[in-house]
C-alpha cells in the first residue's frame, strides 16, 4: 500500500515553489479543526496546498517559506503533549517536523503570531490568503505593524504587497507528476468498482441512502480515505438537482438514478457520475436522452488533447447536446439559434468539466487573460455533460419530464490520445443495463 506522503516529492515541490516565489515570502496555513457538533470532531483532512508542499497531516500547522534565507522552510506545529496525545493521537512534534518532514526550523503553532514579525523582515511581498481565518489575519497585521520600526532601523522591508498563494501553487498543482497520476488512476479504479456495485444493488424500493452506503463503504474497504466529496444519489426528479445530497428517498420503478461519487485515495480524488435505470432497462425516452448525453461526452473527451483550448470541450459538448435536443423536440429552431441564444441552458446549466487532483475542483486557472488556456500533458480534468428536464416543464415533451442524466469521467491529457482514468466504469447503454442486471 502506498504511503500518504513522499518526502522526496514534497522536498522537490518546495524547491520549485521557493524558486517560483522569487524575492517574496509565503505563509501557508491550514484551516482549524472544526467540531461536527458539541465536542464531537470530524476526521481531520489536511488543507491541500499545505499537504502538497509538506506532507504534514495534523491540524494546527502553518508553513513559512523564505526564499534566500538560512531557514527557507519553517513549520509551526503542535508540540508533543502526552496528555493530549492520549485523546487525539501521537503528534510528530517539533523534532518530527525537522527530522521527518525536512523543516529547517520548527516552532510551536501557538508562537506563530509572536514570531512572524521577525521572520518576515527583509521580505516586501508575502503570499498569504486573507479571509480564511479572521483572527490569524489580525495576528499577521499586528506582527507587521509591531515590527515596522525595528525593521526600519535594521534597514529591512516588511511585507506591504500581498498575493493569494493560489496563483503560484495552482499552476504547480495543475500539471500532475507521474506518481500523482497513478494515485488518481487508483482512485478512479476504486470509484468505478463502487459505481458497478451501486448499479447491481439499485432496484425499486431501495433507498438512496442505501446506495450511498454501498458506494462510500467500498471506498473505505479498498483503502480510500472515503468520498472526496459528499456522494450524490438522486433517483427520478432528484437527479435534476445538481448538488442533491439529501439521499433519503426510495428509488422507483421506471425511473433513473444518478450517482455522482468519487473515492479519495491518498488525498487524490476521483469524480465519476453514472446514470442508470432502476428497473434494469432504459425506457424509450430515457434511452434517447441518455444516448444524446453519451455522444456529447465522447465528443468532448476527444477534445481533451494537448494544444486544444480548455473551452473547446464545452463548446463541442453543447453542440452535440443541442443537436440531440432539437431532434427530440425538446428545443425548437435551428441548432445555431439555440446555441447563440443559450436556450439550451434551460436544460444544461453547468460547465463540461473542471480540474481534478487533491481537490475535486482542483487548483489552476482556466483562462490566460481573456483566452481559454490550452491543454497540456499532465493536466487531469473531468468531462461531464448532462441534461436535466424538470417535472412540469412547459416546453419539453412530457415523456422527458423528471429525467436527469449526467455522465462523467476523469481524463488525463497526454502527448497523444486522451487517457480516460475511469474507463472501467460502464457507460454504454448495453453495459449499464448489464451491470444493473
Amino acid at each position: 500500500m502506498l504511503p500518504h506522503t513522499d518526502p522526496v516529492a514534497h522536498a522537490a515541490r518546495r524547491a520549485r515553489y521557493l524558486e517560483a516565489l522569487g524575492p517574496a515570502a509565503a505563509l501557508i496555513v491550514a484551516p482549524p479543526h472544526h467540531h461536527r457538533n458539541a465536542d464531537a470532531e470530524y476526521r481531520y483532512r489536511q488543507a491541500s496546498d499545505l499537504f502538497y508542499l509538506t506532507g504534514w497531516e495534523d491540524p494546527e500547522v502553518a508553513a513559512l517559506f523564505r526564499p534566500g534565507s538560512e531557514l527557507p522552510f519553517i513549520l509551526f506545529v503542535q508540540p508533543k503533549d502526552p496528555e493530549r496525545e492520549v485523546w487525539t493521537g501521537v503528534r510528530e512534534g517539533l523534532a518530527g517536523a525537522r527530522e521527518r518532514y525536512g523543516a529547517d526550523a520548527a516552532f510551536p503553532y501557538s508562537e506563530l503570531g509572536s514570531r512572524l514579525g521577525t521572520l518576515l523582515q527583509g521580505y516586501a511581498g508575502l503570499h498569504y490568503r486573507f479571509g480564511d481565518d479572521a483572527s490569524l489575519d489580525e495576528s499577521l497585521n499586528r506582527a507587521i505593524r509591531g515590527h515596522a520600526k525595528v525593521a526600519a532601523r535594521n534597514g529591512c522591508a516588511l511585507p506591504y504587497s500581498f498575493v493569494d498563494p493560489g496563483k503560484t501553487l495552482g499552476e504547480m498543482r495543475l500539471l500532475k507528476e507521474p506518481a500523482e497520476v497513478e494515485l488518481l488512476r487508483e482512485a478512479g479504479r476504486i470509484s468505478a468498482e463502487a459505481h458497478v456495485l451501486a448499479m447491481g444493488a439499485g432496484r425499486p424500493g431501495v433507498h438512496e441512502y442505501e446506495v450511498e452506503a454501498i458506494v462510500d463503504g467500498h471506498f473505505r474497504r479498498k483503502g480510500g480515505n472515503g468520498p472526496g466529496y459528499t456522494t450524490i444519489v438522486g433517483g427520478g426528479k432528484n437527479a435534476c438537482i445538481l448538488h442533491y445530497i439529501t439521499n433519503r428517498e426510495a428509488l422507483r420503478d421506471g425511473e433513473l438514478c444518478l450517482v455522482d461519487a468519487g473515492c479519495e485515495y491518498r488525498y487524490y480524488t476521483a469524480d465519476i457520475t453514472r446514470t442508470w435505470p432502476v428497473s434494469g432497462r432504459f425506457s424509450g425516452p430515457q434511452r434517447d436522452l441518455y444516448q444524446v448525453v453519451l455522444d456529447s461526452q465522447l465528443a468532448a473527451i476527444d477534445c481533451a488533447r494537448a494544444g486544444r483550448a480548455y473551452r473547446d470541450m464545452h463548446d463541442v459538448a453543447v453542440r452535440v447536446l443541442v443537436e440531440g435536443m432539437v431532434k427530440l423536440g425538446i428545443l425548437h429552431g435551428s441548432v445555431d439559434e439555440n446555441i447563440v441564444s443559450e436556450a439550451y441552458r434551460r436544460y444544461y446549466m453547468h460547465g463540461t468539466g473542471h480540474w481534478l487532483g487533491l481537490d475535486v475542483h482542483d487548483a489552476g486557472a482556466y483562462w490566460h487573460g481573456f483566452a481559454s488556456r490550452p491543454l497540456e500533458p499532465g493536466m487531469v480534468l473531468t468531462v461531464e455533460p448532462g441534461l436535466y428536464i424538470p417535472e412540469g416543464d412547459t416546453l419539453a415533451p412530457s415523456a422527458f419530464h423528471g429525467i436527469g442524466i449526467r455522465i462523467e469521467d476523469d481524463v488525463l491529457v497526454t502527448t497523444g490520445e486522451p487517457d480516460v482514468l475511469t474507463r472501467d466504469c460502464p457507460k454504454t447503454i448495453a453495459d449499464v443495463e448489464a451491470a444493473c442486471r
